[in-house]
């Protein structure tokens, strides 16, 4: 079993998150914001990585620092699950949301980068889509990865962001396999 717990306390938000990466997908998340906790639940449920996810956050200025956070401490939880084990480092995925397909394509390397070539703009509900890119880096940052994610096509802005959340979760699924070690190179990462 590989449960963290993490807190994170800001003037503008308060976070606080347990995953095991060894988990089955359960999950409660309630960041109060229903379109974020739609995407959260499909990347803990095709992931298979537990998440119990309690935000709050000043989403009466808007919805950016919560989504934001929820990122950060997401990313370090990650990263301080794996640091006892070898993984498998790397994952991929091409995800298809009816017209959507997206694909994503991670390095567990303990280097930062985001590539997010994705054309959805616009709110989704009350949500503002580009918190999509702001949620994966602030993500990649903490959790000390590189992430690609490519939209291929499609034109339903609610199919693109699931395909996007869903891509990613398998690629992490993949990437955080427990192995006997962590292959590189260099010896370590």
């Amino acid at each position: 079993m590989s449960k963290e717990t993490l807190k994170r306390i800001t003037k503008e938000t308060v976070i606080n998150i347990t995953i095991d990466i060894d988990g089955i997908g359960d999950n409660d998340i309630d960041t109060g914001i229903g379109f974020f906790n739609h995407m959260l639940e499909a990347l803990s449920k095709h992931s298979g990585i537990d998440m119990y996810i309690k935000a709050e956050g000043d989403t009466d200025v808007d919805c950016h620092h919560t989504v934001e956070d929820v990122g950060i401490v997401l990313g370090a939880l990650i990263k301080k699950s794996l640091e006892k084990r070898g993984f498998a480092r790397y994952g991929h995925s091409v995800i298809p949301m009816d017209e959507a397909l997206v694909l994503s394509s991670m390095d567990i390397c303990n280097r930062c980068f985001l590539n997010y070539d994705c054309n959805i703009t616009g709110n989704i509900g009350n949500f503002d889509s580009e918190l999509i890119e702001e949620f994966f880096r602030a993500f990649v940052n903490n959790a000390k990865m590189v992430l690609h994610i490519k939209q291929l096509y499609g034109t339903n802005k609610h199919h693109i962001a699931e395909a996007i959340f869903k891509s990613v979760a398998y690629s992490l699924k993949s990437a955080v396999a427990e192995k006997k070690e962590t292959l590189s190179t260099k010896g370590t990462l």
